[in-house]
Order: C-alpha cells, then structure tokens, then sequence
C-alpha cells in the first residue's frame, strides 16, 4: 500500500523550513525585487539554518537529504520568494555533477568547505548560443600536459558573481556534438576566468544571472569530472536528480498566489457580497487546488523515482513541465481575481507573476519537456495491451 504521508522527519523540516520563509524571506522579499540586491543576510541565515547545501554526504559533512525532502524545502522557500529560492538552490545544481562523477578527492576538497561556511558553486552550462540544446556547447578544451585548457563563453550562469567555483561544460570538437562533451570544476580565481555585468531580468531578481567569459583557463588535470567524452551523460543525470525540485519550485510558487487569491476574496466585497460568494471565483480556486494538488503529487513521484529507482527522467519531465504551465496558469488567474490591484506592486501577484514565466525556461524549457516525452512515447514506452484488439462491430459468443 501507498503511503502518501510525509515521516516525521520531513514534517519537521517543512515546519522549520515554513517558519524560516515566513520569518526571513516573506517580509523583504520585495525589498530584493525591486532593488536587484543579491539577498546575501537572507542566505547566511540560511546556510546557519542548514537549509542549504542539503544532498552533500554525511562523509563531508552534509545532511545527506534525499530528493524528497529538497523537494519539500524548495517548496516551501518558493512560496516565500522565488528569487532567493534560486539563489540558494543552485548549489545544489552546482554540485550535482560532482555527487555523480567526482573522486573522493574532488569531493573531500570541493563539497566539504561548503558545509563549514557560506560558499557558492554555480552550475555553467548555458551558452549565449544554446540553452536546452546541451549537446550543441561550443565552449572549447584541449589537453595541453598535465592541464586542460578552456575557451569560450557562458550565459545565464545563476549566482556566478558570487561563485567560489563553477562545473564547466566543454566540448572536444563542438562537431561531434554529445560525444565530445567533458566536465570539470573550474575555481573562480583561475586566471583568465571573467564575470560579465549582471542581467536585468523581468523576474527572479533577487538571484544574480551573469556571463562567463574562459580565455586560455588552465584546469589541472584532477579536476575532470569523470572521462573524457562523458560530460553529455553527467549534464543528463543532472537534470534528471533537479527537475524534480524545479517542479517543486512551481507548486510553491502557485500555491502562494493561491493563498493570496484565497484570502483576497474573503475579505474583497462587489455588488454588496463578498467575492468569495460568486461561482466563478470558487471554480477558479478550486481549478487552483486541482492542479496544485497534481503538481505537489508529480514531483514528488519524480523525487522517489530519484531516490529508489535510478533514472528518473522521464518522470521528472513530466512534474517539471505540468507543474511549470500550472504556476503560470495559476499566478495569472490570481493577479486577474485581484483586477487592478493585482497588477500593482503594492501586492504580490504582479512579482509572482513575472516569477513564474522563468519556470517554464530554465532547467531544459517546456518545449523541451514535451519532446523528451513524446520520444519516450514513440520509442521507449511499453504499452500495457501487447495486442490492440480490432475496433469493429461483432457479436460476442456465448461464454
């Protein structure tokens, strides 16, 4: 039988987690949207909480949390800004590769100082020329020694500014498209290593989004992730352990519009009736909870499935794109049941809003999700009939 509810453990962790939102993230988190600071107090509370830094290993000091409960947290936090959420969930993004491909030696030197103080790891794969598209990067390495040497350019890189180091993607021979691909942990202060300018962003604004610019980056050779040639496969199983917490990012983020929604209409009054009396809010929050409902139940499908089962992408493709169009859907019809106001910055739906659309982009887009599930579809799907009966009209016998 199924149990669907959570250990006591990871109750506790939600209502710590909750509290923490509520107490220091909730109060400034438009503060931080309109002024495009980098939250870093809200951060260091957090990392004194240890709500960051959760799938490190015991061994290196960490929590050693499975993918449910950084679902559960990622939840919670992006119901309280989604911005700071992304800020302080892309160290998990940033170390993935590492938990996956990475020696004892690059994880005792590389995950534990995270654990015993406030550090970043930024995640750069994106480039100014492809997102979704991992096996197109055109970032360049060669061996060179006992060194690998890195030319090229990153994009959308979350948090790089602040980054002490990054996990690179690069490419042999760009041509060769998958098969060329590596990975490797580049530091910070590595020379020739440049952070370009800050991006305005319409959203998410309390993260930081930079460029990575390497010209002749010298990368010890001790620092490849895994083999030469297996960067495409480490960037995938990425993806597949964090698109869960994605979806979790959207089922937060809805479920505060749908809070707000919720307790807008219980105290709004049109034509001499509270606004909740009227069927067509009720059915608009009710298609809210629906969803939301469905979403918290596909990512936490996915987060099991990377937890217990392996690959988890598949499933994860599917929480990650349904949960992404349901904040969408959800931040709209909460900013259109609050009318004018909603649409102000003196409530939060318009931020929520703006933060929802990055959802459905970042971490493989909608689009993408969709094509990796109708491939899965057509190639890989096991239909549960062997045989699809013929569909005509014929008399049963008697049995």
């Amino acid at each position: 039988m199924i149990d669907f509810r959570f250990t006591n453990d990871q109750v506790e962790l939600q209502n710590k987690t909750r509290k923490f939102a509520q107490e220091y993230m909730i109060p400034y988190a438009h503060y931080y949207d309109k002024s495009g600071e980098f939250p870093l107090p809200i951060i260091q509370k957090c990392w004194e909480e240890g709500l960051m830094n959760l799938s490190i290993p015991k061994e290196y000091g960490g929590p050693e949390l499975g993918s449910i409960e950084q679902c559960i947290v990622v939840e919670e936090m992006a119901a309280g800004c989604a911005g700071m959420t992304t800020s302080i969930y892309v160290n998990s993004l940033g170390v993935e590769p590492i938990l996956l491909a990475g020696t004892d030696e690059q994880k005792e030197k590389y995950l534990r100082p995270l654990i015993e103080e406030l550090k970043f790891v930024s995640f750069a794969c994106s480039e100014p020329g492809m997102g979704s598209d991992v096996a197109g990067i055109q970032t360049r390495v060669k061996k060179d020694g006992s060194n690998y040497v890195l030319n090229g350019s990153k994009f959308w890189i979350t948090n790089a500014p602040h980054a002490d180091y990054f996990t690179v993607f690069a490419s042999f021979d760009p041509s060769k498209r998958h098969k060329a691909l590596c990975a490797f942990i580049v530091d910070a202060d590595t020379p020739g290593v440049k952070i370009g300018r800050p991006v305005e962003k319409m959203g998410h604004r309390a993260s930081t989004t930079s460029s990575i610019m390497f010209r002749d980056v010298k990368v010890p050779e001790e620092n490849i992730l895994g083999d030469e040639g297996k960067g495409f496969g480490i960037a995938m199983q990425t993806f597949a352990m964090t698109r869960p917490s994605i979806a979790a990012f959207a089922t937060g983020l809805a479920r505060a519009a749908m809070e707000y929604a919720r307790n807008y209409v219980n105290k709004r009054e049109v034509f001499t009736e509270k606004l909740r009396e009227f069927e067509v809010i009720q059915f608009k929050l009710a298609e809210m909870f629906m969803k939301i409902e469905a979403s918290r139940a596909l990512y936490l499908k996915a987060a099991w499935t990377a937890d217990n089962a392996g690959d988890a992408t598949i499933p994860a493709s599917v929480a990650k794109a349904f949960a992404t169009d349901v904040a969408m859907e959800t931040a709209s019809e909460a900013l259109q049941i609050h009318g004018g106001y909603g649409y102000i910055d003196q409530y939060p739906l318009e931020k929520l809003f703006r933060d929802a659309k990055l959802y459905q982009i970042y971490e493989g887009t909608s689009e993408v999700q969709r094509l990796i599930l109708g491939r899965h579809v057509l190639d890989r799907y096991e239909p549960a009939m062997e045989k699809l009966p013929k569909w005509y009209n014929k008399k049963p016998p008697d049995f």
